[in-house]
């Protein structure tokens, strides 16, 4: 088991300000999405990564590149955000027009994915994630992080909406140093610019 996995979410874009969803949508960083990125740098450079994992869409690419680590990077396409079909670019206000009950973390996307199909892929990365040696650092996006931190802890994908995850933020997963056997968060939605650049304790 990887000692520990540094989940990095993108920074800022278009989309992420107004709230659209943003899945196979390949939208750039904002110039202010560049500098939260580079805002990471410091913290990561205080960390060792033997393998860097990143989504195939630019923002989080770019995200990985302005973070320091662009050059160690592997693109690992389980890492790409869920795909949303139909509702893709469209925000959630929006869809609940049409269908006041919606819950992406119960229906899914039609067209898209469904909570099971991300479930399974974010259970085929861990799989292989738990082969690796050393600490690890995934360059990633929102809904699909969330996803797969509480199926790291072994909760169903749904309770991923009870996590709020920023952009440019960093989190950490890892186990339980006195019960090795057990899966822990040990780290969430953490940002250099909400904490005036000082890496978490």
């Amino acid at each position: 088991m990887a000692s520990r996995i540094y989940l990095i979410r993108h920074g800022e874009t278009e989309w992420s300000l107004s709230g659209q969803h943003t899945g196979r949508s390949d939208i750039p960083l904002t110039a202010n999405g560049e500098d939260q990125a580079r805002a990471l740098a410091p913290w990561l450079e205080r960390l060792s990564f033997a393998h860097v994992l990143t989504s195939p869409r630019q923002r989080a690419r770019r995200t990985c590149e302005l973070a320091g680590l662009g050059a160690a990077a592997v693109v690992e396409p389980d890492l790409a955000e869920w795909d949303y079909g139909d509702y893709e670019g469209r925000r959630a206000a929006d869809i609940r027009t049409a269908r006041p009950d919606w819950s992406l973390w119960r229906d899914g996307c039609p067209g898209g994915e469904s909570p099971g199909d991300v479930s399974s892929r974010t259970d085929r990365l861990i799989d292989r994630l738990d082969r690796l040696d050393g600490d690890i650092a995934l360059f990633s996006h929102g809904h699909l992080s969330r996803t797969l931190a509480v199926r790291w802890i072994g909760l169903p994908v749904a309770q991923g909406r009870h996590l709020s995850l920023g952009v440019a933020s960093l989190s950490c997963l890892g186990v339980d140093p006195s019960h090795p056997d057990a899966r822990v968060i040990a780290l969430w939605n953490a940002s250099p610019l909400a904490q005036n650049g000082q890496p978490p304790q």
